[in-house]
C-alpha cells in the first residue's frame, strides 16, 4: 500500500473543512489552481459562475502581467482580477475612463494601480536591467514570454515553456533580491518587482477600493485557494486556506502551507472547493 503524501501527512482533507456560515468571498490564484494545461477548464469555470450566482465575491489574484489578464476580467464571472502579484487591477465597469471594451459582452475594463505613473516608470526602467543582467549571468534563465503585458514586474521562465533546476531559480531570486527587489515564485515563473505589495497587499487594497471594506476585519468571511509559493502570504494570513493538490509539488519550498488540500488538482480541486462551499450554503436555514 502506498504512503501518503508528505502533503496529505500534514494538511487536513477538504472534507474536514467547514466554511464560515457567512461567507463574504473567495480569493484564488490562476495559474494551476484555476488553469488545467495553461487554461481554465469548464468545471472551474462553471464553479465560479455558481459562486457569483449565489452571491458572493469572486477575486482571482495572480503573478500574471495585467495584459495577460485582461480577456479573462471581461470574460469570467468575477468581481476584478489582481495580477502582478497585487500591483495592477481589472476592473469590469461603465466608466468613461476604459482601457478597452469586450464588443461581445459590453464589458468595459478599467485598470486600478497601486503606484502613480512616474514611480510605475522609474520601476519599470530599473527592473528591465534586472532582467538584463539576469538572463546573462544566470545559465538558462529566459524571460516569460508573457512579458510584453508587464507593466509593474518582470518574470522569468521555470517551468512554462522552459525547465530551470532548483539551483537556478535560487539564482535568480538571490540576483533579484541583491538588486532591492521582492521576489516570488510561482508554479511557472520567478516574479520580481519593486514596491511594497504583494498578493496579501492587493488583497486588501481591492476590497477596499473595490467594496469599500477593510479585509482584515472580516477576513475570517474570505477563503483563499492556491497551488505554490507565491500563495505562501495567503496560506498563512487566510484561516479559511485551500491548496489544490498539486500544491504537493513545492511542500519543500513551503514555509506557510494552506490549512486544508483538496483530493483533485488544478481546476478539478477548485471546482471542490466551490462544491464544498456550495454545500455548506445550501445547508444553511
Amino acid at each position: 500500500m502506498p504512503s501518503p503524501s508528505p502533503l496529505r501527512a500534514t494538511l487536513q482533507p477538504l472534507a474536514a473543512w467547514q466554511p464560515p456560515a457567512t461567507l463574504a468571498g473567495v480569493f484564488t490564484d490562476i495559474d494551476d489552481t484555476l488553469t488545467t494545461d495553461g487554461a481554465i477548464t469548464a468545471d472551474a469555470l462553471a464553479a465560479i459562475a455558481d459562486l457569483k450566482a449565489a452571491g458572493l465575491h469572486v477575486i482571482p489574484i495572480t503573478g500574471r502581467p495585467v495584459g495577460w489578464s485582461e480577456p479573462f476580467a471581461a470574460a469570467w464571472p468575477v468581481d476584478a482580477i489582481v495580477a502582478e502579484n497585487g500591483a495592477v487591477a481589472l476592473v469590469a465597469d461603465r466608466s468613461q475612463n476604459a482601457l478597452g471594451r469586450n464588443e461581445d459582452a459590453g464589458i468595459v475594463l478599467s485598470k486600478w494601480y497601486q503606484q502613480d505613473a512616474p514611480t510605475r516608470a522609474a520601476n519599470h526602467a530599473r527592473m528591465q536591467a534586472v532582467l538584463a543582467q539576469i538572463e546573462r549571468e544566470v545559465p538558462g534563465a529566459r524571460r516569460a514570454t508573457d512579458s510584453a503585458g508587464r507593466e509593474c514586474d518582470i518574470a522569468i521562465d521555470h517551468s512554462e515553456f522552459v525547465h530551470l533546476p532548483q539551483a537556478a531559480i535560487d539564482q535568480v531570486v538571490d540576483r533579484l533580491h541583491a538588486a532591492g527587489m521582492h521576489a516570488t515564485v510561482s508554479s511557472i515563473h520567478i516574479n520580481g518587482w519593486f514596491g511594497a505589495h504583494n498578493k496579501l497587499e492587493g488583497a486588501r487594497w481591492i476590497v477596499r477600493e473595490r467594496l469599500g471594506r477593510d479585509l482584515d476585519a472580516e477576513i475570517d468571511r474570505w477563503v483563499y485557494v492556491g497551488d505554490s509559493t507565491n500563495d505562501q502570504l495567503m496560506f498563512e494570513r487566510f484561516a479559511h486556506s485551500v491548496g489544490v493538490a498539486n500544491v504537493a509539488r513545492f511542500v519543500p519550498q513551503l514555509r506557510h502551507r494552506p490549512r486544508y488540500v483538496t483530493r483533485g488538482e488544478r481546476g478539478a480541486g477548485f471546482a471542490e472547493v466551490a462544491q464544498a462551499i456550495l454545500g455548506e450554503m445550501g445547508r444553511m436555514p
